[in-house]
């Protein structure tokens, strides 16, 4: 891992990017971490981390896919463990590859539209990433510290991983997500996974996103109703009034996305 820093937060010693290289997928990536004020406060103190997709969207607005446009993650993390309304975490962005990202960030492959690497991005986090950050950093390793988050097929391939990994991720923030893929096969995954996984879910629609996804979006939490998840205590649904699929529209949520799965005591 080769370090620099970007120069919009070099005064920032909490933030740092780092040029990602895996054995197991072909593509280097960025890999973003910002790290709570505690950290650097109390130097015996752990902390749980919080993975994230398209990781150039959430920091910097230079890296985003729309320029200027972030989910203001560092900012929204900072304000919230200062004020004590979360558990403050470990932030950690990895960097989407570009044209492979759908392949990445889905977990079948569709007959007309390719994909179905997840598992294999999957091992690179499991495998790869999440060892060397627990090496680099003082973590809280274990899975109900860990949590795994992104938006639209970042949401997708969240769920499939915390399903296929509750062990490692055990909060997952599904945003938007993009459940159309390959005939919504996501929720055959969900159905079938057996026993139930130990997972805090926040599940979450916009309501401007379209019909077709804020009807799968239903039909995934009477899914995870029915697998024995239970409203307002390990399972979050909001629709969210006239949202759309964007940056902003996230930006807006990942506080309350935060509090959910963090929260402080």
């Amino acid at each position: 891992m080769t370090e620099h820093t970007a120069d919009e937060l070099d005064s920032n010693p909490r933030y740092s990017v780092r040029k990602f290289h895996s054995e197991i997928l072909p593509d280097d990536r960025m890999i973003s971490v910002y790290l709570p004020p505690q950290y650097l406060e109390d130097e015996e103190r752990r902390f749980p981390v919080f993975y994230l997709h398209d990781g150039q969207n959430l920091f910097d607005g230079r890296t985003s896919y729309i320029a200027g446009r972030t989910w203001n993650a560092h900012t929204t993390a900072d304000e919230l463990s200062l004020n004590g309304e979360i558990e403050p975490v470990i932030l950690v962005g990895v960097a989407n590859t570009g044209l492979r990202r759908m392949a990445e960030y889905t977990p079948t492959r569709d007959l007309k539209m390719g994909g179905g690497e997840g598992r294999k991005y999957g091992r690179l986090l499991v495998e790869e990433l999440k060892p060397l950050i627990d090496r680099s950093y003082r973590t809280l390793a274990d899975g109900k510290n860990t949590g795994l988050g992104g938006s639209s097929l970042g949401g997708l391939i969240s769920l499939y991983l915390g399903f296929s990994y509750p062990e490692v991720f055990g909060r997952l923030a599904v945003i938007s997500p993009s459940l159309w893929w390959d005939q919504r096969s996501i929720l055959q995954v969900i159905e079938r996974t057996d026993p139930k996984p130990e997972l805090r879910l926040w599940l979450d629609i916009g309501t401007a996103e379209g019909v077709r996804h804020v009807r799968d979006t239903d039909m995934l939490e009477r899914v995870l109703l029915n697998r024995g998840w239970r409203a307002g205590k390990d399972l979050i649904y909001e629709k969210v009034d006239g949202a759309v699929h964007d940056e902003n529209a996230w930006s807006k949520r990942f506080g309350d996305v935060l509090r959910f799965l963090f929260p402080s005591g």
